[in-house]
């Protein structure tokens, strides 16, 4: 597996731990604020990227769905709301996104359809070909090995499921270019510091979607681990993408 100059963007120069650890590590400081931080951030726009995400599924009707990286469950919350499938698992590895997650999912009575589990995407704790959708939001980014990651969603994924992964990348208007860049380098690491007192977290993330090999070159990475029928839509003049891949019926 050929490692991407992303894999090796970390949330704390200099430590001894892997990026897997430090990931987990920094979601678990963050833990607390992410879910304001989001619609802080992203002036609530993130609301509307999920949904539109989720609309990929709709023709599919999955009844099995897998979400990866799930957090504090965001994602995983909108498939039940617009999907209904039978059963949504999401892993994650951090126990503090995933403790507000059950808290939110207990909340909204959502317990008997929505499970949250402690496991790495790298190695998915689930048999081959097990679910018909997989659903990511801006966690395929934080993979230590991206390859890794997206062949074992490959794996689990039933033949004839679909992948739906939400993920930032870069505008490409120039005017808005500049604004995007002032936002991404000046304001998210502020705006970090001052509400987590965790600026890393925030400048972590400046640093990985900028790494990020997003548009068609992500396109051709989902294309080399197995996935056909690849497709991407850019939300909100680029700020956002959806990529979708299936897996071949047998």
């Amino acid at each position: 597996m050929s490692n991407h100059s992303h894999d090796t963007i970390v949330p704390f120069e200099g430590s001894e731990q892997s990026k897997k650890e430090q990931v987990a590590s920094m979601f678990d400081q963050i833990a607390f604020r992410y879910d304001f931080m989001n619609r802080f951030l992203s002036g609530g726009i993130d609301v509307y990227w999920r949904k539109r995400a989720i609309k990929e599924l709709v023709d599919l009707k999955p009844q099995e769905v897998l979400d990866v990286a799930t957090g504090t469950a965001d994602l995983a919350i909108t498939t039940w709301k617009y999907l209904q499938p039978r059963k949504i698992i999401g892993i994650d590895i951090s126990e503090g996104m995933l403790q507000l997650g059950r808290q939110k999912i207990a909340k909204l009575l959502l317990n008997n359809h929505i499970e949250l589990e402690k496991g790495d995407s790298e190695a998915i704790n689930f048999q081959d070909n097990s679910f018909d959708a997989i659903t990511a939001a801006f966690g395929v980014r934080n993979f230590q090995n991206l390859e890794k990651g997206l062949s074992e969603m490959y794996r689990v994924l039933k033949p004839g499921g679909k992948l739906v992964i939400l993920e930032f990348s870069k505008p490409r208007k120039i005017w808005f270019k500049g604004l995007y860049n002032l936002y991404m380098n000046i304001v998210a690491p502020q705006a970090g510091r001052w509400l987590t007192k965790n600026k890393d977290a925030y400048q972590y993330l400046n640093k990985s979607v900028k790494a990020f090999p997003e548009g068609e070159t992500f396109l051709h990475i989902l294309q080399q681990v197995g996935f056909s029928d690849t497709s991407l839509k850019r939300l909100s003049l680029g700020i956002c993408t959806i990529y979708c891949g299936r897996k071949r019926a047998s």
